[in-house]
């Protein structure tokens, strides 16, 4: 994690190939350890350098929304689409 910006929201750098974190994407994430992780925002650090403090108001109130969602709740919104669940690639089996 780069930075805690309190209220179960958090930015992490994105590093670009070949050129490293610094220069690279910011990503605002919804987190809660050991929970949930929802992405819910991404920009360039070339085409801005933060997020403004309203932004910043309105994915606090968002983290505490979704973050406290139940797993029925949380089922129900990506049934809905108004989610997209992300999950890493299951490994292919060798016996093929």
């Amino acid at each position: 994690m780069d930075a805690d910006l309190g209220g179960g929201v958090i930015k992490q750098r994105i590093a670009r190939a070949g050129e490293g974190k610094s220069g690279g994407s910011r990503s605002i994430i919804l987190f809660r350890a050991g929970s949930r992780a929802v992405f819910v925002y991404g920009f360039e650090k070339k085409e801005r350098a933060n997020i403004r403090q309203d932004e910043l108001e309105a994915f606090r109130e968002l983290a505490k929304l979704v973050l406290g969602y139940s797993e029925s709740e949380l089922a129900q919104r990506i049934k809905d689409g108004a989610l997209i669940e992300v999950r890493e690639p299951e490994e292919e089996s060798s016996n093929g």
